[in-house]
């Protein structure tokens, strides 16, 4: 499907190590015409860490975007009622993110966005990023990869031996992802082998 003029909502999570492979995939979707509408959790809103300050990470998405970011409950609250988007990616989408997709938990503003848009039956793509997706979040995942309308970006261990729990999905197909969600298929294949 076509990205053109396409109203996409883009949530960043705290996998702050994985941010810079995702923020290039939003140079991406604006390349090919897409509307975004940039998100960040609480956390990447308001956290320094050795890989960025939260500030000049703001500044690079709203120079991409074009508007400005949501990162309150308040302001992604209207996602559902106002039929805001056409699909919604979270990526990276933490561990913590993940659960809380998985539950229909809504105290941060990416969990609301998500139930937000599931709730208009518009595409959830899903490019998880956690130490614990064959640990602790695997039944959220399961779970997950059962609901209508959530795609994931294909994903796969990224250091077997030495986090043998760790997922991280492949950032570079997150259009691809996408324009098959908006199709109503999700990417084959789904596990990468690193």
């Amino acid at each position: 499907m076509e990205l053109e003029g396409k109203r996409v909502g883009f949530a960043l999570t705290g996998s702050f190590c994985t941010l810079s492979k995702t923020i290039i995939e939003l140079e991406v979707l604006k390349k090919k015409g897409a509307d975004i509408y940039p998100i960040m959790s609480e956390n990447v809103w308001s956290t320094d860490t050795r890989f960025a300050t939260a500030e000049s990470i703001k500044d690079k998405v709203r120079s991409i975007c074009g508007r400005e970011i949501i990162h309150t409950i308040v302001g992604a609250e209207p996602i559902g009622p106002k039929k805001l988007l056409d699909a919604l990616v979270v990526a990276p989408c933490t561990g913590n993110t993940l659960s809380k997709i998985a539950y229909g938990i809504t105290d941060s503003c990416v969990a609301m966005a998500a139930k937000a848009n599931l709730r208009n039956k518009c595409p959830l793509v899903i490019g998880i990023s956690t130490n614990d997706g064959l640990g602790a979040n695997g039944k959220n995942l399961g779970l997950l990869l059962n609901f209508s309308n959530v795609y994931f970006i294909p994903f796969g261990q990224d250091d077997a031996i030495g986090k043998p729990d760790s997922l991280v999905a492949d950032m570079t197909l997150t259009v691809k992802t996408l324009e098959s969600a908006l199709d109503g298929k999700q990417i084959q294949p789904l596990l990468l082998k690193y």
